[in-house]
């Protein structure tokens, strides 16, 4: 602040100050004893942003008043601080060693991931002929709504739970979070079962109902495995049900052989989900059941209660327990993309063509979901490098729009890519080459991505409300035959699409939200 004063007039703000060059003093005078402190401490106060930070170095070496003030014919520290501050010029520099960048992470993963994500789509293939029967409701096939029903029940509720167990991982108890799956993933498959049954009624197959609860169970296996990073043991347990669903589109295949395959799969799924939580189980059987509700369900921090009897070798205060409401928006945002990516799959069948549902839609979203991952730590990645190379706000916002729209255009090449190859390859499967079909699709690819990194920047209920209201507004819309399915899709998409990228770029030069 000091060093303002100095500037003459018309010099911008961020010029450092001139310092005079001190003259040469003669040999026979003593040498300037604030000349040899700003030597000695000189690397210290080129790095310091305020003469206060001097100040309290010469406080931590024990310096008093009095001694500053025979020894240096200054009036305290301060004073002595400022004298130093002006001494010596500005210089900050670099950390030793190349900048570290949390956001790496390979491709190969990301895409592993997205393939874990798709693989039980084939399961589908194979549990067809196992669900033959008169179409149901709105024209869709045997079986129908009660899976997707059951499916939006175990989205949503594993979105939240996910979230709990990430939050306890965040914190460092890994106890915590294999509770919380192995109370909340039951309840989790109990839940998606009774909603499958409740929507089944009297007028859809047993089978349709079994196929439902086999899928919730393998919804909330695949989320204990998932959050504790066992990806490539999912990818394994699964590799002999897809290989089979792949025999069956080109070969008939028995009813038994793909009963026993689908059996076996969730039989495996559900035996390493068990195996991943049995550690927090031999816990609970040492009289600790308390706390695994705990885990899941945080009631001290509703209630005012402790958080359950605390064990000796990693005692943890109720005030250090996730908040349970802070879990909800992911699961509402699960709801909402849930139902949107549902429409998307559904909208010639609602249209009332008579084709088949359009699973290569569904199966690019979900294969788009590795590569949207990747890109997403890819722009962290370069948002941590704008916010080093920056020197003003508006220069960062810049630098992120511009890494925003590299990385969310390639996500659109890659979905439409897994879109055409998806419809190419899918028998039957309807065209996605028409102009409102494909933009629509790219359009709620749009919403998908910006949700996550809406996510990431900590804003999720931005996300979750906006994915909200417009799978209400796109279901009210087909309830009312306001308009062509696809159209309505369009309008629905665009809408979440814009509202969604105007809260990204309010975001985008908030330093904070790049944490």
């Amino acid at each position: 602040m000091s060093g303002s004063l100095r500037m003459p007039p018309g010099t911008y703000e961020d010029t450092l100050p001139y310092v005079p060059r001190q003259r040469r003093p003669p040999s026979w005078a003593q040498p300037d004893p604030i000349e040899e402190l700003a030597e000695r401490l000189g690397e210290f106060i080129a790095a310091a942003v305020h003469p206060d930070e001097v100040a309290a170095l010469l406080e931590s070496d024990g310096m008093s008043d009095d001694q500053i003030r025979r020894r240096y014919g200054v009036k305290n520290s301060f004073a002595l601080a400022e004298e130093l501050y002006e001494r010596v010029e500005r210089h900050y520099p670099e950390p030793a060693g190349p900048a570290q960048d949390p956001w790496q992470l390979g491709l190969l993963g990301c895409l592993l991931r997205g393939v874990v994500f798709a693989l039980p789509g084939l399961g589908y293939v194979l549990g067809a002929p196992l669900l033959a029967g008169p179409k149901g409701e709105f024209g869709l096939p045997a079986g129908t709504v009660p899976l997707l029903a059951g499916a939006l029940c175990g989205w949503t509720w594993n979105q939240g739970l996910a979230h709990r167990a990430y939050s306890w991982l965040g914190l460092g108890d890994r106890s915590a979070a294999r509770r919380a799956l192995l109370f909340g993933a039951p309840v989790g498959v109990l839940l998606g079962s009774l909603v499958a049954l409740a929507a089944a009624g009297t007028t859809h197959p047993g089978t349709a109902v079994a196929f439902a609860a086999g899928q919730s169970c393998y919804l909330g296996a695949a989320t204990v495995l998932l959050v504790m990073g066992r990806e490539r043991a999912l990818l394994g347990v699964l590799s002999p049900m897809a290989a089979g669903a792949v025999l069956a589109l080109v070969h008939p295949v028995p009813d038994l052989a793909r009963a026993v395959l689908l059996l076996g799969s969730l039989a495996a799924v559900a035996l390493l989900a068990l195996l991943e939580v049995a550690p927090a189980a031999r816990e609970l059987g040492e009289g600790s059941w308390g706390a695994g509700l705990t885990a899941l369900l945080p009631f001290g921090n509703l209630w005012g209660a402790a958080d359950g009897p605390a064990r000796p070798e990693a005692p943890r205060p109720a005030a250090a327990a996730p908040w349970l409401a802070g879990s909800l928006p992911y699961a509402l945002f699960g709801l909402g993309s849930g139902v949107l990516v549902l429409y998307a799959a559904l909208g010639d069948v609602l249209a009332g063509a008579h084709t088949a549902v359009a699973a290569p839609a569904a199966v690019a979203l979900t294969l788009s979901m590795g590569p949207a991952e990747w890109l997403l730590l890819r722009f962290r990645s370069g948002s941590l490098a704008g916010l080093r190379s920056s020197n003003t706000s508006k220069d960062f916002w810049r630098t992120t729009a511009i890494t925003l729209v590299q990385c969310l255009t390639d996500y659109l090449v890659a979905l439409l890519a897994l879109s055409l190859a998806a419809s190419a390859l899918w028998p039957h499967a309807p065209a996605t080459t028409g102009g409102v079909r494909l933009t629509g699709l790219l359009l709620l690819g749009v919403v998908l991505w910006t949700g996550l990194l809406l996510q990431s920047f900590g804003a999720v209920t931005s996300a979750a409300v906006v994915c909200c209201v417009a799978a209400l507004a796109q279901t009210a819309a087909l309830a009312t035959h306001a308009g062509s399915p696809h159209w309505v899709g369009l309008i629905v998409y665009g809408a979440a699409a814009v509202a969604q990228a105007g809260l990204v770029c309010g975001l985008l030069g908030r330093a904070t939200a790049h944490r």
